[in-house]
């Protein structure tokens, strides 16, 4: 075959499938030149218009729509505007059809065609409802998962709270329920913030209406605003219905602003407004909303340094800061280390069915330790410890002393070994010289190895001066 006739048929084959397409398609399909001239038409076009194809081509659509075909005429605003247009059309047999036309530009930015696409409104308003159904539904699981992890929060008991600091901080926490002044809980990750928060909402009169917990650094900046606040249809591209946002969802209850100062400064100015009298817009939205939602936020950050490099605004700033809560680290609350841990190898026994004691060594390795992770690391490793060691007891020989990551991994330092048998005392004498030496080589403070240790500074000095023999403890 020569290539002009498998040119000629290929253009044929192509042909077939257009009108195919035409013929099949479950829209109505319309094609006109630049000035709305019906260049192409279909079976339901017959249908809609009470013409034949014959009939149409050629035609304007305009002197259709004048002839009564259908209602309004959309092409002199694609032919004014040159953009794509959509709106509703009444047919001559009374059908009601939602048409887009989407206009096809040449490079001089004439327009060279137009494709016109309707359907039924009918079968448009269904879609509308299928999906207004499944948001509410959507909307209404949110909440009942809400308020199922609530109970669950609720069934576990609070946070072991033993060092004065922590127990002044939740007295207040449990004062501050009682009024719905603005809460900012400022402290590392991992230090429990969220469990004030909850305990506040707990504690309140609110207690019955839902907790939501936003993660303000775990959302992309562009949805933040939407999931606040909520959105109106067509707010933006993919909006085809409106939507709820937390301030909405958790109305008569508490949102938890975690990670407060992540928020970009558009949204900021749209909280401040909030907060200062419960009101908002959803995005896209004229009509002022009034909620009565309490906030507590949360940072690991310090927002005045933020405020500084113009990332955080003062006045939302001191909006936040009505009632400041300052957490501190595990490591200034070593006290709380040896009950935390029986806190959570208790849960976790109960979870895996595992049920391990921690030796008192162990114990003392695990209070030793920084814990930069904070209350979540410590949670962590006993979560770790409890389903990765041996036997009924978590042993010093289990620990990763002096925890270091390494990639995921955790990488085991040194323990005591003993490998042969020697002198108790010369053995004692081995293990101080080992303590020692690790501790100070880690800390370089007399008073922190001693701190670490459990014994006196001047102990630590004397035993540096006589087993390392440098003169270290003298002029620390």
């Amino acid at each position: 075959m020569h290539t002009a006739d498998f040119l000629v048929l290929r253009r044929d084959e192509q042909y077939f499938e257009l009108e195919n397409i035409f013929d099949t398609s479950f829209d109505e399909i319309l094609v006109t030149d630049g000035e709305g001239r019906i260049l192409r038409a279909g079976p339901k076009s017959e249908q809609l218009y009470g013409k034949t194809v014959e009939e149409l081509l050629g035609m304007k659509t305009t002197d259709l729509a004048e002839l009564g075909g259908f209602t309004p005429s959309l092409t002199p605003e694609i032919i004014e505007r040159r953009t794509k247009v959509s709106g509703i059309q009444v047919t001559a047999n009374g059908k009601k059809l939602y048409v887009i036309g989407n206009p096809v530009c040449n490079p001089d930015g004439s327009i060279h065609r137009i494709i016109f696409n309707s359907r039924e409104y009918e079968e448009v308003e269904l879609l509308r409802q299928r999906l207004e159904t499944t948001e509410s539904l959507l909307d209404a699981y949110r909440i009942e998962l809400e308020k199922l992890k609530q109970n669950k929060e609720e069934t576990q008991p609070d946070m072991v709270v033993l060092s004065p600091e922590m127990q002044q901080i939740y007295q207040l926490a449990e004062r501050m329920a009682h009024v719905d002044s603005t809460i900012l809980i400022i402290g590392e990750s991992g230090v429990g913030k969220g469990m004030i928060a909850q305990r506040v909402h707990r504690s309140s009169h609110r207690h019955d209406k839902n907790f939501v917990h936003i993660n303000c650094g775990a959302l992309p900046e562009t949805l933040i605003e939407s999931e606040l606040f909520g959105y109106e249809k067509g707010a933006f591209t993919g909006a085809n219905t409106a939507k709820k946002g937390v301030l909405e969802i958790a109305d008569g209850g508490t949102v938890f602003l975690d990670e407060i100062g992540e928020v970009p400064i558009n949204v900021q100015v749209k909280l401040l407004q909030f907060l200062q009298d419960n009101t908002f817009r959803r995005l896209g939205g004229n009509q002022l909303m009034t909620v009565n939602t309490r906030i507590i936020a949360a940072t690991n950050q310090d927002l005045r340094k933020r405020i500084m490099e113009g990332r955080f605004r003062e006045d939302l700033f001191y909006r936040l800061h009505v009632i400041p809560i300052s957490v501190p680290p595990l490591r200034r609350r070593q006290e709380e280390i040896p009950a935390l841990i029986q806190h959570f190898a208790a849960r976790f026994a109960k979870k895996y069915g595992l049920v391990k004691s921690f030796h008192e060594d162990a114990i003392e390795l695990l209070t030793a330790y920084d814990w930069p992770g904070n209350v979540r690391e410590l949670e962590n490793m006993v979560e770790r410890l409890i389903v990765t060691s041996e036997g009924n007891q978590v042993l010093p020989h289990h620990l990763p002393v002096g925890i270091v990551k390494d990639g995921d991994e955790y990488r085991v330092a040194p323990v005591v070994k003993v490998k042969g048998l020697c002198p108790l005392k010369q053995a004692v004498e081995e293990v101080e010289k080992q303590l020692l030496s690790m501790a100070y080589e880690k800390y370089e403070n007399t008073y922190r190895c001693a701190e670490v240790l459990k014994v006196n500074q001047s102990t630590v000095v004397r035993k540096l001066n006589k087993y390392l023999g440098t003169g270290k403890g003298e002029s620390i």
